[in-house]
């Protein structure tokens, strides 16, 4: 049966299914759960935008998945597939079909290393020869938009960082997984690149039928990218729904004051409404009840003792709000 935090998981359909999941951290303040019960899940060929301020567990969540970073607890599915249980070896095996892009295009890529050499990396792995990885080389940088005989002899120095995002996405592609998780991938880059690396993504996505977990903090990405949508919360999920529904129609406060913090040059004074008040509590000691109460201009006293369930606030929109806005 599904937790209180994971009653809009869509059952057996998913490709990705993440249950009740925690990472944990220990420092020398004490231990605390970076994640700390967060549900979501994909079905084939879906998008799904993980959004919350800087903090709140998203790039964490993404990383967990690929267990590049220990799950505490909960479950993490992937086709049929215990993340949580996998040997390290068979971990190895299945990221090939579970790739990650990084938030740092420069640093992400081996500076030592040819762009050619970076893009086959994974195949090189996986023990294919050298001619073979040869043969896959302009074809992979023709698909992200790097002619062959101008980028294959570079290093990663002598890239933009555009042009080492799209180098760090070969790579990913390479192996021809199943699952892309997307770190931040635009929010080192210029405005005018990001809508390029975007393109390029949707493109992609397409002839690769390719799942994506697309981590962000710019709402408006996320909006133009994504089908579904969740709003995280210093390690809780606060919103989970169809980001158009969840974009016009947000249900939790925090969402809210998301979408009002976006500034906005049609609107005067730049900001639809009140910006978010406050800074986001330590996760050494989170507030009771809600996480959120404490920044929140509808908190009531329920909030500080009894921890919202998600709960369907509307058809296929969700909530872990005591007062949602509907």
């Amino acid at each position: 049966m599904a937790g209180s935090g994971s009653a809009h998981l869509r059952g057996d359909a998913a490709v990705l299914s993440v249950e009740n999941l925690e990472v944990e951290y220990h420092t020398s303040g004490g231990s605390f759960k970076a994640v700390a019960g967060v549900s979501f899940d994909l079905l084939p060929g879906e998008t799904l935008g993980i959004v919350g301020e800087s903090g709140c567990g998203k790039s964490t969540t993404g990383r967990a998945v690929l267990r590049l970073d220990p799950i505490a607890g909960g479950h993490v599915r992937f086709r049929d597939e215990t993340i949580e249980t996998a040997t390290h070896k068979r971990m190895r095996e299945l990221r090939r079909d579970m790739q990650m892009i990084f938030q740092d295009p420069v640093s992400s890529l081996n500076p030592r290393r040819l762009v050619k050499d970076i893009v086959t990396e994974g195949l090189a792995i996986g023990g294919q020869g050298a001619k073979e990885r040869a043969a896959v080389v302009d074809e992979l940088l023709e698909q992200v938009g790097l002619p062959t005989e101008r980028f294959a002899e570079m290093s990663p120095r002598q890239l933009s960082g555009g042009q080492a995002q799209r180098v760090a996405i070969g790579r990913a592609l390479a192996v021809r997984p199943g699952l892309l998780i997307c770190d931040e991938p635009v929010s080192a880059l210029d405005v005018s690149v990001q809508a390029q690396i975007l393109n390029l993504l949707e493109d992609l996505k397409s002839k690769y039928d390719l799942t994506i977990v697309f981590i962000a903090h710019d709402l408006g990405v996320v909006r133009s990218f994504s089908d579904k949508v969740l709003v995280m919360y210093l390690g809780k999920t606060c919103e989970f729904g169809d980001s158009v529904e969840v974009y016009e129609r947000p249900a939790h406060p925090y969402t809210r004051g998301l979408l009002d913090s976006v500034p906005s040059p049609e609107v005067e004074g730049g900001f639809v409404g009140p910006a978010l008040y406050g800074d986001l509590p330590s996760p050494l000691n989170p507030p009771s009840g809600c996480r959120f109460r404490a920044r929140c201009p509808n908190s009531q006293e329920k909030c500080a003792v009894e921890e919202p369930a998600m709960r369907e606030v509307r058809p296929g929109q969700f909530a872990a709000c005591h007062f949602p806005l509907v």
